[in-house]
């Protein structure tokens, strides 16, 4: 499936990385590796729970340096090995509608992320999908470059410490 993406409704963050994409999977789709990298610091994921497969579960929650919790949940669309992750923060575990995203109600999101082998490491492009111009300014507001490029930094810091 090739998603077309419109700059006025959705952001793109594109940056080759020096890790090799079975890693960058293996971070992606493995639970025990979201708590450490997937939130910029000082926050933290306390609580991860990964079913991949389309319908299945992506669930975080995310703690605040304060302490205060936030219950993120979503569903895998398309899972395609190695290469690429779908999920929307839209709907719950097999596809039941949720009603509420990870953002503000008005700023649901589809997430696409492609995991390109480019030399010894990876070609990764996060792409969100907003419903409204709205949405997509709010969240680049909110700060999803900064946020995406510190979780992309973290995501490389981390993998160097995994077994290879």
């Amino acid at each position: 499936m090739i998603v077309k993406t419109d700059p006025k409704l959705d952001l793109v963050l594109e940056r080759v990385i020096d890790v090799p994409r079975e890693l960058v999977w293996e971070c992606w789709t493995k639970a025990e590796h979201i708590p450490h990298w997937f939130v910029p610091r000082p926050w933290q994921v306390v609580e991860g729970e990964l079913d991949v497969r389309p319908g299945g579960k992506f669930f975080t929650v995310f703690q605040s340096p304060e302490g205060q919790k936030f219950p993120n949940h979503g569903c895998y669309l398309e899972v395609t090995p190695h290469q690429r992750l779908i999920w929307t923060d839209t709907l719950h575990e097999g596809y039941r509608p949720s009603g509420k995203g990870f953002l503000p109600e008005d700023m649901p999101l589809t997430a696409i992320l492609t995991f390109t082998p480019e030399g010894k490491g990876t070609r990764y492009n996060a792409t969100c999908l907003h419903k409204s111009e709205e949405g997509r300014k709010k969240h680049e507001a909110m700060g999803f470059f900064e946020g995406w490029g510190t979780c992309i930094d973290q995501l490389v810091e981390y993998s160097k410490t995994m077994r290879r």
